[in-house]
């Protein structure tokens, strides 16, 4: 299977909800990061590792399919 079949595949609901936790998380961290005013060094230090584990958290969880093939009868 390679990489565009698996994203193709259904994710199940669990790594769905970590997907959409991951998306949040990397959404809130750039805004945190791209805000016009001064914030403390590290606000911007723990933003910018908000980011980093959203986007993991996202690629990781999208990447994880439901294999019908494998189940036992």
């Amino acid at each position: 299977m390679n990489l565009v079949e698996r994203y193709q595949k259904p994710t199940p609901k669990f790594f769905r909800i970590l997907r959409n936790i991951g998306i949040a998380l990397a959404a809130a961290g750039g805004a945190i990061i791209a805000a016009p005013i001064s914030i403390p060094a590290i606000v911007i230090t723990i933003a910018t590792y908000m980011t980093v584990v959203g986007a993991v958290a996202t690629a990781v969880s999208q990447a994880v399919v439901i294999d019908d093939s494998n189940k036992q009868k």
